[in-house]
């Protein structure tokens, strides 16, 4: 988490953070002396700029919280937790899955089968979900099926 004391312009939410927007710094002088001394590359893309860095190292995007003193920002190093899973929609079996099988790399359909006690249809809805939402990836077929970590 970083912290830096400070304020938005007052009608900005953090959601105008995380969109293309023009630049309106605090201190118009000192953020023109760092412009100039080549800190800054451009004005008003710092904020999506960390957003594309996170996407691009495969770690989620980075949470805004705007606070009356300042702006946090909340970086995770893993995807797959359960409160960034939850997040996405995930019923239970899904989420405990993704955690429960992460160190092994892979999943495949007998052992959730096994597992959470379901149907092999509803097994591989829950595994397709997953691969849809870009969490697994599916390499093989029919009984050589594995469901593998990106």
């Amino acid at each position: 988490m970083m912290w830096n004391e400070g304020q938005l312009p007052e009608t900005w939410t953090v959601e105008k953070l995380v969109e293309k927007h023009s630049s309106k710094p605090y201190n118009p002088d000192i953020a023109n002396a760092v412009f100039r001394s080549g800190y800054i590359e451009s004005w008003g893309r710092g904020t999506i700029k960390i957003i594309e860095k996170c996407v691009e190292a495969g770690l989620p995007k980075p949470s805004y919280i705007y606070e009356n003193s300042g702006l946090w920002v909340v970086f995770n190093k893993d995807i797959y937790t359960a409160d960034q899973l939850a997040e996405l929609g995930l019923n239970e079996r899904q989420v405990d899955a993704l955690i429960y099988f992460k160190a092994k790399g892979e999943i495949v359909n007998s052992e959730y089968l096994k597992r959470y006690d379901v149907t092999d249809r509803t097994a591989r809805r829950d595994l397709m979900e997953l691969v849809d939402k870009g969490l697994l990836t599916k390499t093989g077929d029919k009984k050589s099926t594995k469901y593998l970590y990106p």
